[in-house]
């Protein structure tokens, strides 16, 4: 086994522990592949976002040496449109071409520093007016849980670190070991959708019927050809009516949330088994293998093949 990767997470002032600890919680359970150590901008105790202070064992010194450094979120009311000296300092220590990875509102302190500029990125949804204000240079996308720009991921609020290092994992190690991460962190190890399922939306009239069932009898049946007319009538709706709802709940359309689903499901395959492309298009529901290799392609810019290799290489 290779050395492991060693990632740094970087506490500010103003961070919310539950995000400071998640990277050594979900990339320490993936059976040795990070080394996940946390330095401050200056060595000293940080002072949380809640009634304690937090000791840190490194010093910036530390960030030399990181192939990964992760941003946790810092209260909202510290992010300024310059960083502070201390931070810029820090970040001038971090060698070329290492990761970097924001949760939450950290994609600010990545922002100020200038490393998101000419960008994709996203942060929490209701800091999206105010993060296109002080950075109009940056593409902002509230509406996903977190984007992988190669170099540098972003993430939305809170939990959803929990999906960008999962998919840090995936992304790395192969999706079989994410998923196993994810069972020992009792975590989901793929969400559906993005934002748009989180944020404040009227509530409900009484007895308005969630899409969640059909949801997970879509799963079962990603080989056959499921139509919107089938999900709706599975939910017992209207067309219309469950296209609306499904979006409002998870963020996507029916259509394209199918799609995300097969392509997932191929890349297991893809990893875990040597299928031919063909058969893995048919049992996921692509009607033929061109169809499977253009969806995949589409998703993340690799034909089936050399995803196979680049995996089964890994294992």
């Amino acid at each position: 086994m290779q050395p492991p990767e060693r990632v740094v997470v970087l506490a500010l002032d103003g961070v919310y522990p539950f995000e400071l600890g998640m990277p050594s919680r979900i990339l320490g359970a993936a059976d040795g592949r990070y080394e996940v150590l946390t330095c401050s901008v200056d060595g000293r105790p940080v002072r949380a976002n809640a009634d304690f202070t937090i000791t840190v064992e490194h010093g910036p010194e530390l960030l030399r040496t990181a192939d990964t450094v992760i941003i946790p979120a810092v209260d909202a009311s510290r992010v300024t449109a310059e960083p502070a000296a201390e931070v810029t300092a820090a970040l001038a220590l971090v060698r070329p071409g290492t990761r970097y990875v924001s949760i939450c509102t950290g994609a600010f302190v990545l922002a100020a520093a200038g490393l998101l500029t000419g960008r994709t990125a996203t942060t929490h949804w209701s800091l999206a007016d105010r993060f296109r204000e002080m950075f109009p240079r940056i593409t902002l996308d509230p509406g996903v849980l977190y984007v992988d720009d190669g170099a540098v991921l972003t993430s939305a609020g809170a939990a959803s670190g929990v999906d960008v290092l999962l998919h840090l994992v995936r992304r790395d190690h192969g999706s079989e070991l994410a998923t196993k991460v994810a069972r020992r962190c009792v975590v989901p190890p793929f969400r559906d959708g993005g934002q748009a399922q989180y944020i404040e939306q009227p509530m409900p009239e009484p007895g308005v019927t969630s899409t969640a069932a059909t949801r997970d009898w879509a799963l079962t049946r990603l080989d056959e050809p499921l139509a919107l007319a089938d999900l709706a009538r599975h939910a017992g709706m209207s067309r219309r009516t469950f296209a609306r709802r499904f979006n409002e709940e998870v963020g996507l359309s029916p259509g394209r949330w199918l799609i995300q689903q097969r392509v997932a499901r191929a890349r297991h395959l893809l990893e875990a088994s040597d299928l031919p492309v063909d058969q893995i298009a048919g049992q996921v529901g692509f009607a033929t293998g061109a169809s499977l290799r253009q969806h995949l392609h589409a998703a993340i810019g690799v034909s089936p093949q050399a995803y196979r290799r680049t995996f089964q290489t890994t294992r």
